[in-house]
């Protein structure tokens, strides 16, 4: 399947497609296995370096593959302030990727701003998953558009998805 074949519509801006809040917002998720095309990113203290190259390698494999979702999403784990993993979910296998499935219960939150405010976002969502009876095990970034299509769209959504149990 190619991308233009997914929900994925990003005819506003040819790029990014514009976030659907409510299908992220306050959600509790549960995938069993979801795979996704595995990636490092190169960053010095929490900015990529490398992050177009690593996601234009990934798309062409992807493409290859006829593996895109039909709702495409890639995730971010920002492991260490020099680099993160990048994951892109994908339908089946990609020959030549480093293929890795999640599993688990995520609760997600839609925050709105710029990124530096990441750090504050993780606290809320620590405390929304406290409320919700929960204990964090990890925490993904879906950074929803990139600072081009943001100023395109008017805002700047990040979806965080954490792991629990």
């Amino acid at each position: 399947m190619k991308l233009a074949e997914t929900n994925y519509d990003n005819s506003k801006t040819g790029c990014c497609a514009e976030l659907d809040v409510a299908q992220w917002d306050q959600r509790e998720i549960e995938w069993k296995d979801k795979p996704f095309v595995k990636d490092h990113v190169r960053s010095f203290l929490y900015i990529p370096l490398n992050f177009g190259a690593v996601m234009t390698s990934a798309n062409e494999a992807i493409e290859e593959a006829a593996a895109y979702p039909m709702d495409p999403i890639t995730l971010s784990d920002e492991a260490s302030p020099w680099g993160s993993d990048l994951y892109v979910a994908v339908e089946g296998d990609v020959p030549g990727a480093q293929v890795s499935r999640l599993s688990g219960s995520f609760l997600t939150r839609v925050f709105e701003g710029h990124y530096r405010q990441v750090g504050t976002w993780m606290k809320e969502m620590e405390e929304y998953a406290r409320e919700k009876g929960h204990k964090v095990k990890k925490t993904y970034s879906y950074y929803a558009t990139c600072p081009k299509c943001a100023k395109v769209f008017g805002k700047n959504y990040v979806v965080l998805l954490a792991q629990v149990g």
